[in-house]
């Protein structure tokens, strides 16, 4: 296997191909060990031969794509944390996909848990700030869409009770606006969620308190609007979505 990624290693470093002989002496090898090896690389998709040298595979190229993704989320994870401890309660990352609401990330801390996922949060975006924010930002017919395949169900005496309501709702949020949801989704628990829109992709932020303290939501919404906007600057943040 240590041979077998030398190999690899050596092909990465030549966009345009290299042939087998030059591949060998870059890794190390033996001519006859790097042409067995070569073979099976080629054979599993790893490496690509076109007219007579070596280029990287499409087996390669999805292991980057892979590691690249977890490079993304792993940024987000550290960044929620350190939002996390920074604020003091519990942030959460999430984007609208393929027609769903996907939490991407969430940070907490033993003496602020985040919401306990009671009701899968992809099919109760009608009562929970994330899933309000995100379907604020898409436009009418996607939003009747995500309705007609999640339809609004009462989840506490202060969920939303009709699309109708909700819709209005939705389309008299601001652009910028945060949303706030008050025990809709669980009780005891208030949420504030604020809008995220990098190209045409809609995402969110969020945090949750306790109802009991209740008072602590708007400035730390506040604090939160302003960390996001500094990450906003930056181009991974924008890559990572």
């Amino acid at each position: 296997m240590q041979r077998a990624m030398r190999l690899l290693e050596a092909a990465a470093t030549h966009p345009d191909g290299a042939p087998a002989k030059q591949l060998a002496r870059e890794a190390g090898l033996a001519l006859p060990t790097a042409y067995h090896l070569l073979r099976t690389l080629n054979h599993e998709g790893y490496l690509r031969r076109e007219k007579g040298v070596f280029v990287l595979g499409a087996a390669t190229e999805r292991l980057s794509a892979g590691a690249a993704e977890q490079n993304r989320r792993g940024m987000i994870a550290e960044t929620l944390a350190h939002w996390c401890e920074l604020i003091g309660v519990p942030v959460y990352f999430a984007i609208y996909r393929d027609g769903e609401i996907e939490v991407v990330s969430v940070a907490d801390t033993v003496g602020s848990p985040a919401v306990e996922e009671w009701a899968d949060f992809r099919e109760t975006g009608h009562a929970h700030a994330i899933g309000q924010c995100l379907l604020g930002q898409l436009d009418d017919e996607a939003r009747r869409n995500h309705l007609d395949r999640h339809p609004v169900r009462s989840l506490t005496p202060n969920t939303v009770r009709d699309d109708r309501t909700l819709l209005r709702r939705l389309e008299a949020l601001g652009r910028m606006t945060p949303v706030v949801e008050q025990q809709e989704y669980a009780l005891g628990t208030v949420c504030a969620a604020i809008p995220v829109t990098v190209g045409t992709t809609a995402a969110t932020m969020a945090i949750s308190v306790p109802s009991s303290q209740a008072y602590r939501l708007k400035p730390a919404t506040r604090l939160l609007q302003e960390e996001t906007g500094k990450l906003l600057r930056t181009l991974a943040f924008s890559i990572s979505i």
